[in-house]
């Protein structure tokens, strides 16, 4: 009977799977800002050639878009998740104030 091993080193190394899952995290952002970017100079460069002198109408795709554009970056870069760090301040925190009335 054969067993089955992983030759997968990031299933025997914790901190490596983070790592990659964290890599794949920010090449989805550094994506979406592609596309964002090139789908709204195309609406801009259409607006411009068609009507430029009617409202702008790529604004809302800018803005709408943009809003989400910006929370995704700051789910990836301005920490997602928890960390040692986090965690241990909050420790120290909860022991500082004694016990919670949560």
């Amino acid at each position: 009977m054969k067993t089955q091993h992983s030759t997968n080193p990031a299933d025997s190394d914790p901190v490596r799977a983070r790592a990659i899952r964290r890599l794949h995290q920010k090449m989805g952002v550094q994506a979406h800002v592609l596309v964002y970017l090139l789908a709204n100079l195309t609406q801009v460069i259409v607006w411009w050639a068609y009507t430029p002198d009617q409202f702008f109408w790529p604004l809302w795709s800018i803005l709408g878009w943009g809003i989400g554009l910006i929370f995704h970056v700051w789910a990836v870069y301005a920490g997602s998740g928890l960390d040692e760090a986090r965690i241990a301040q909050e420790m120290g925190r909860i022991e500082r104030t004694g016990p919670a009335q949560d």
